[in-house]
């Protein structure tokens, strides 16, 4: 029997806005996802941190690249850029109600291991941890936030 994909290529956290989340020693990157419906349009926040108590917490300047559509599966997703920032405006149009937000872990400071996306808004957050180093069954994957 194969081994599922949870614990193969990724692992998540499916209520992640404004949590820790370890990309140091657990996987090579995480992707965020957002959605905030009613076309109302966001903004999110990346930062940095040491550990999973938010220590030395700063603005993480590292989106150039994002992607959005309605969130339903009706669409493409859109490609946009900006300059490298820390945070993504989404606008109020149903087009941009679901957002991608990447980041790889060569992109935190050194001696970060830890990031998170929050929504100022009502947005949903996921956060999935890709390309991890060590893979588990599910029940034996680490806390994202340890």
């Amino acid at each position: 029997m194969s081994q599922k994909a949870l614990g193969r290529l990724f692992n998540t956290t499916p209520a992640a806005d404004n949590v820790w989340i370890n990309i140091g020693d657990q996987a090579g990157g995480v992707t965020f996802v957002g959605y905030l419906g009613a076309a109302a349009g966001d903004t999110y926040t990346l930062q940095q941190a040491k550990d999973a108590s938010g220590t030395g917490a700063a603005n993480l300047a590292a989106i150039s690249e994002y992607y959005t559509n309605t969130g339903n599966g009706t669409d493409a997703w859109v490609r946009r850029t900006q300059a490298a920032a820390a945070t993504v405006v989404t606008a109020a149009a149903a087009v941009q109600q679901a957002v991608v937000i990447e980041v790889e872990g060569t992109q935190l400071a050194d001696d970060y291991c830890f990031v998170r996306l929050a929504s100022t808004g009502a947005g949903t957050v996921n956060a999935i941890q890709r390309d991890l180093m060590v893979q588990r069954a599910p029940e034996n994957l680490p806390a994202t936030g340890v």
